[in-house]
């Protein structure tokens, strides 16, 4: 019998933004779905207006499985988790134990497909930067869709990530943040 799965289905049930005041709460489960979707989006841009080669379905997959480890850990609010460098060595280790806790739970033959997934040092280090600036951008979202709701909780690190983004060299990213991020601010009725 294996646990793997059973264990991944547990991602909805971890909150993300433990430390905020959230108008809605969002779990690691939704959030994977989202970072799956832009990352996908952003190979999507590189292959196409940047005349890269990249698998954008793989890119979507580590997406998806990009905070699996979290089932064990739970989400580590990021003042916490970068407040200085022994904490995030430590954390680092810690992620690195949940993930090979959660690959053991796996049968041997199974192990080699999931582990450049789930395992973050083994992923695809051409995709890795598109899935971690997804990542960012979907945590931009996220405070782009509090501010909204009247949520200024949420100020300093919308400033913060978008700053970060900003200074971030994917092409890609840049395309996807003049085109598509400013949909983010419209209301449903906006969107038509």
């Amino acid at each position: 019998m294996s646990n793997f799965f059973a264990m991944l289905s547990r991602m909805k049930y971890i909150n993300r933004w433990g430390l905020m005041n959230n108008t809605r709460e969002e779990n690691i489960s939704e959030h994977s779905l989202e970072v799956a979707l832009l990352a996908h989006a952003l190979v999507t841009i590189a292959n196409e207006r940047f005349g890269a080669n990249l698998s954008a379905d793989r890119a979507a997959v580590m997406g998806i499985f990009h905070d699996a480890g979290e089932i064990i850990t739970g989400d580590m609010p990021t003042p916490i988790k970068y407040y200085n460098e022994d904490i995030r060595t430590a954390y680092q280790q810690i992620e690195r134990v949940s993930e090979q806790s959660l690959l053991s739970m796996l049968p041997e033959d199974l192990r080699t497909v999931y582990e450049p997934l789930v395992d973050s040092s083994k992923a695809d280090m051409e995709l890795l930067p598109y899935v971690k600036a997804a990542d960012k951008l979907s945590a931009l979202i996220k405070c782009i869709c509090e501010i909204r709701m009247g949520n200024t909780e949420f100020a300093k690190a919308e400033r913060t990530i978008r700053e970060s983004l900003m200074n971030t060299e994917l092409s890609a990213l840049r395309v996807f943040m003049e085109e598509f991020l400013p949909s983010y601010e419209l209301t449903l009725d906006e969107l038509d």
